[in-house]
């Protein structure tokens, strides 16, 4: 039989594993799939792999069920031999219809069409995520850093050997995401006690959102299998200490990637009038956002003043109390211009988040939507009467409220459509109603077990 030159070059990766691991997300951002056997490969890259989308939340109803996963030859990779003791590949899949048509709740679908809309509109999006997370342990029962035997609050940039517990771990997980295909510019430690970050080389949204997932697959992984650790990716482990944010730096370019829009010379921190537009619309549609980018209830409890989290609707070069930054490590680089969406956690669902990101900074350009003054002040020593009094709003207090802005704003509807927007909202009304009767103070601001048991394995 003859293959297609993809095909060839994934059966020629593959030849020596046993098994190939097949990944989608689901539509609250998990990571579902199936194993099969190295001889079922061709196969499954042929004509696909049926399994029952209704099983899968947000999907499909039992009575229309049926739905096919097809591998992208483009995202195979093959894991390291200690995570299963035996060679492994794994590869992300597109959902189809029995009919052979794209299943329009994908997420990665979702991904795609908005990357095409952008296309058709002149612009090349990239997008680059700083994912943080702690690696923890159970200590008879309760969960702690694995740093937990010092005090300190503030860890961050941490090098020292004997306090720093996870720089090898961080080694690990870089040598793991090279040899997966992936391209690292470096790691750190970050604020919180055994809180870490592995940032990598930005690309357009769907390779990104590809690299969210097999990023947190094989943190989780080393983390279990080497250390005996878990590796948690939940917005705010501990009332405490700092939450784990996935800050987002955004740009736009021309259809050839040669010309960064966001770039003027001669703009404030060196944007463009197009890049403020885009920011406008950023700023104009967050509320709404956050029930996509901050998609849980322990998402608003990483959301308070402090800790470097935003929380207030404003824009500024440099200064990291703004929902929206402008980088302004190298003044007047041309390829550095970006802006940087501080608002995201790990637990979204990257596609559909870097869809409605995308979505609000065009609706922006279109509607031309104006940012305001950018504000250089510590916004949080800011008083109340002088935020009125600059315009600066607020983000939503609660996964609650966050709901409640799709009422008002379409922007994320526009971006899932109809049908899938109000499996959505569904599934994240239960969720919120799932809390509020397991937690005694469900508008308090202390980290619940409730939540801990939820969401620390995300």
């Amino acid at each position: 039989m003859v293959y297609s030159k993809a095909l060839e070059s994934v059966l020629e990766m593959v030849e020596n594993t046993k098994y190939m691991i097949l990944q989608f997300a689901d539509l609250l951002g998990g990571i579902k799939g199936r194993t099969i056997p190295a001889s079922y490969i061709k196969s499954v890259f042929e004509k696909g792999s049926g399994f029952d989308g209704s099983s899968i939340p947000g999907f499909t109803k039992i009575e229309n069920s049926d739905l096919l996963m097809k591998p992208d030859p483009a995202t195979v990779n093959i894991l390291p031999e200690y995570i299963y003791g035996r060679p492994v590949a794994m590869a992300f899949c597109n959902i189809y219809t029995p009919e052979d048509k794209p299943f329009e709740s994908d997420p990665r679908y979702i991904c795609k069409k908005t990357v095409e809309k952008l296309k058709a509109h002149g612009y090349k999006p990239y997008i680059a995520p700083e994912i943080e997370f702690y690696l923890v342990k159970n200590e008879n029962g309760e969960i702690k850093p694995v740093e937990d035997h010092v005090v300190e609050t503030h860890r961050y940039f941490d090098v020292m050997l004997g306090k720093d517990l996870t720089e090898m771990y961080r080694m690990d997980l870089c040598d793991a995401l090279v040899d997966i295909g992936m391209t690292i510019e470096r790691g750190g430690h970050e604020l919180g006690p055994a809180q870490n970050e592995i940032t990598f080389k930005y690309s357009t949204p769907v390779e990104t959102a590809d690299n969210v997932l097999r990023y947190k697959f094989v943190a989780k992984a080393i983390a279990q299998r080497k250390y005996g650790w878990t590796a948690t990716f939940m917005p705010k482990p501990w009332t405490g200490l700092a939450g784990n944010g996935m800050h987002v730096h955004i740009s736009l370019y021309t259809t050839n990637g040669e010309t960064n829009l966001f770039y003027d010379e001669n703009g404030y921190a060196g944007t463009s009038q197009l890049c403020r537009y885009f920011i406008g619309g950023l700023l104009y549609h967050s509320r709404a956002l956050c029930a996509l980018v901050a998609p849980t209830v322990n998402s608003y409890k990483r959301l308070v003043p402090g800790y470097e989290a935003p929380v207030y609707l404003a824009w500024s070069k440099r200064n990291r109390s703004a929902l929206i930054r402008v980088p302004e490590y190298r003044i007047k680089d041309n390829g550095a211009t970006r802006i940087e969406f501080r608002v995201p956690d790990p637990v979204c669902n990257p596609y559909l988040a870097f869809a409605a990101i995308f979505e609000a900074g065009l609706d922006g350009i279109k509607k031309k939507i104006e940012p305001g003054d950018p504000i250089e002040r510590n916004i949080y020593r800011l008083s109340e009467t002088e935020r009125k009094r600059l315009g600066v709003g607020v983000l939503p207090g609660s996964l609650k409220e966050a709901l409640e802005e799709w009422a008002t704003d379409d922007i994320c509807v526009k971006v899932l459509g109809k049908e899938t927007a109000e499996k959505y909202v569904e599934l994240k009304l239960k969720e919120w109603e799932e809390y509020r009767k397991n937690v005694h103070n469900p508008n308090g601001i202390e980290v619940s077990v409730w939540e801990l048991k939820k969401y620390l394995h995300l």
